[in-house]
């Protein structure tokens, strides 16, 4: 009887790899084509994996709380004949014929393009500089060499799932003042009986992220708005909206009259948004997650309302599809409900800005009309943004633009 493969399939563009959550079938159990079986976790969300035709559960490979990369086989079902020729599913001994095929073909000869680096003979070309200042966990930041990796080091970082910034906590001792793999070894030694926990894939999604941002020249400006109209719209208004929409509102509005502000810098050219779709960070378990609004301009407060709940219920519950995550040109948080009252949020990668609104404070405020102070909340509002794209005064002005927006709270 034929065999099919359960893969781990493809959830997602950029995702290349799902954690294991819940397994429902066990061996000997019968499958319907596009029956979920299997449900993971990936970066964003919780995800079902399916089958593709009818069978029985001959072995299921995957356990629980295990990560499997992208074409992973977790389990195995027997299938007929009559099956295989109506779905058309490779089966596995079609899929051994085939690599078998493949191996015995001719191949090209294949150039080596690469320079051979003798990490050895590097030791010795450099001299070796020792820290100046001994007990601080960074190495001698001026020294060339130290920005060196050789192909020894990072086949063993490779090896280890490491990443430069990891270790950066590291004195190096070679030459330049380069990290060895000696020196590694001897810090992950030295860390090993520290208290530790396992990273999940959300927070190490974050991680990535944050680490792509920052290769760009970040800047970050801010200045105080006032809130009071907004709060007594809001309380005029069923069901009401959150201070995150007004928020969102006005600076998808301020967006559309200057859409260079949003643009993002490829090569020579600046690309502009086509569509004004807005991400709001929503903190969940164990990271972030950034479901994104289509169209934010386009749409009233009551709108907005009743779309950004669906969305941050569906992103608590992580049942957020790849679509509801991308394609966004900047993005909104309000960590004001942390009771922060400042903050320098971090744009993703793909976007040149993101908007944070801190929390209110209630604070005297000078009137002009009765000329005496007068009670008044007041929070900052906090723009980071790609220096390459938009300048300081650029920034500047797009705050003013969104404060006085959020004047006219009826007009949004």
């Amino acid at each position: 009887m034929p065999t099919v493969p359960i893969l781990m399939p493809q959830l997602g563009e950029s995702i290349a790899e799902a954690t294991i959550v819940r397994i429902g079938i066990a061996p000997g159990d019968g499958v319907q084509a596009d029956q979920e079986v299997i449900e993971v976790e990936t970066q964003k969300a919780t995800m079902g994996v399916t089958t593709l035709c009818h069978g029985i559960v001959r072995e299921v490979l995957a356990v629980e709380g295990t990560t499997y990369a992208v074409g992973t086989t977790l389990g195995l079902l027997d299938v007929t004949e009559e099956e295989v020729a109506r779905t058309g599913v490779e089966t596995l001994e079609a899929a051994a014929e085939r690599r078998e095929a493949a191996a015995s073909a001719p191949q090209a000869a294949e150039k080596n393009l690469h320079f051979a680096v003798d990490d050895d003979s590097y030791e010795e070309r450099q001299p070796v500089v020792e820290p100046s200042v001994r007990g601080l966990p960074v190495p001698a930041a001026t020294i060339k060499g130290a920005h060196y990796i050789s192909p020894r080091m990072r086949a063993r970082m490779d090896e280890m799932g490491l990443r430069e910034a990891d270790i950066s906590a590291i004195v190096g001792t070679g030459a330049g003042g380069r990290v060895t793999v000696e020196d590694l070894e001897k810090f992950l030694d030295y860390i090993g009986s520290w208290p530790s926990s396992h990273a999940s894939p959300m927070r190490m999604a974050v991680a990535d992220a944050m680490r792509r941002s920052w290769t760009r020249p970040l800047a970050t400006v801010s200045r105080p708005v006032l809130l009071d109209r907004v709060l007594d719209h809001r309380r005029q208004q069923d069901p009401k909206p959150g201070l995150t929409l007004y928020v969102l509102r006005a600076f998808a509005l301020a967006l559309a009259e200057d859409p260079a502000s949003a643009g993002f810098l490829i090569g020579e050219r600046i690309v502009h948004p086509r569509a004004f779709d807005i991400g709001v960070a929503v903190q969940v378990e164990d990271g972030v997650v950034v479901p994104v609004l289509r169209k934010v301009d386009t749409l009233t407060l009551a709108e907005l309302t009743n779309v950004y709940a669906e969305m941050v219920e569906r992103a608590r519950r992580r049942r957020l599809r790849e679509d509801d995550t991308r394609g966004g040109i900047a993005t909104v948080t309000n960590f004001g409900t942390f009771g922060l009252t400042h903050g320098t949020p971090i744009p993703l990668p793909n976007e040149t800005l993101i908007l944070g609104l801190a929390a209110g404070v209630k604070k005297p405020i000078w009137s002009e009309q009765v000329e005496t102070f007068i009670p008044a909340t007041e929070a900052e509002l906090i723009v980071t943004f790609d220096h390459r794209v938009v300048d300081g005064g650029g920034a500047g002005m797009l705050l003013g633009r969104i404060a006085e927006l959020l004047q006219s709270p009826e007009r949004l």
